[in-house]
């Protein structure tokens, strides 16, 4: 195999408890070195914690991660955060830094790095530079968070429901963000709304109870297991070019089966 055919981001056997039972499950899982990939699944699947044992943030209880060949577990810390940005769901620093502050914390250290005034005039985010962390609205604070993660261009990025916060308006731009950073880079995004995943990534991983259930692209919209894992009768309305999912409850009798 060779070096540009290795994965970026792979995990073996990977699994984590809590309590006594599996939150991850024996996940075996291929990344590539860039494409923008949607992990959704119900409430309690595994996915955030998934998505920190990915980033190296939690330690597995068995399996082992690997980014670009290599062992997450034993690499240094500083050349994991070179490869790889984490964009939590919820982020509140601990002091009300401004905006360049934070900027810069990421850039700290970085051979040849941009200045973080450089970084948000790229983002678009000149204006914010000087502003305190608790001035900014939810959309404003997502935009400034992406751009600090992105600071560096990290290899790699794992999003843990970034927009969950947003209105809809801002939680799309966000979505259009990150999906399109996949088509240079790694870009994994823990997410709720279906229709937003298969609209806008090329491949959904659907987690259900810790491990993988499903594992495709835009057919996955008709697979009657995506309906199985969510215990709902979805219909599938065609707007094209796409698919929309509408759930609707399962009767009784349907629960019998």
């Amino acid at each position: 195999m060779t070096t540009a055919s290795v994965p970026r981001l792979q995990a073996h056997g990977l699994t984590l408890r809590r309590r006594g039972r599996a939150v991850v499950d024996g996940v075996d899982l291929a990344l590539p070195a860039r494409g923008a990939v949607a992990l959704v699944g119900p409430n309690g699947a595994g996915k955030s914690t998934l998505l920190s044992l990915l980033a190296g943030l939690l330690a597995p209880h068995a399996g082992r991660v690997l980014l670009d060949g290599a062992d997450l577990a034993s690499m240094p810390v500083a050349r994991r955060a070179q490869a790889m940005g984490f964009m939590p769901q919820h982020f509140a620093p601990h002091w009300d830094l401004r905006v360049d502050e934070l900027v810069a914390m990421r850039l700290q250290g970085q051979q040849a790095a941009r200045d973080a005034g450089a970084v948000l005039q790229q983002a678009g985010l000149a204006a914010f530079a000087a502003r305190h962390w608790s001035t900014l609205s939810g959309g404003e604070q997502a935009r400034a968070l992406l751009a600090t993660v992105l600071a560096t261009d990290p290899p790699a990025l794992l999003a843990d429901e970034p927009g969950a916060a947003l209105d809809v308006r801002h939680r799309l731009a966000l979505v259009e963000a990150l999906a399109a950073r996949g088509r240079e880079r790694l870009v994994v995004v823990a997410m709720h709304d279906l229709d937003l995943a298969f609209q806008h990534f090329a491949r959904v991983i659907v987690l259900d109870r810790g491990r993988i259930a499903l594992d495709g692209g835009a057919e996955l919209l008709h697979a009657p297991a995506l309906d199985a894992v969510f215990g709902v009768h979805f219909e599938r309305v065609a707007v094209p070019p796409h698919t929309l999912l509408r759930a609707h409850r399962l009767q009784r009798a349907d629960h019998a089966h």
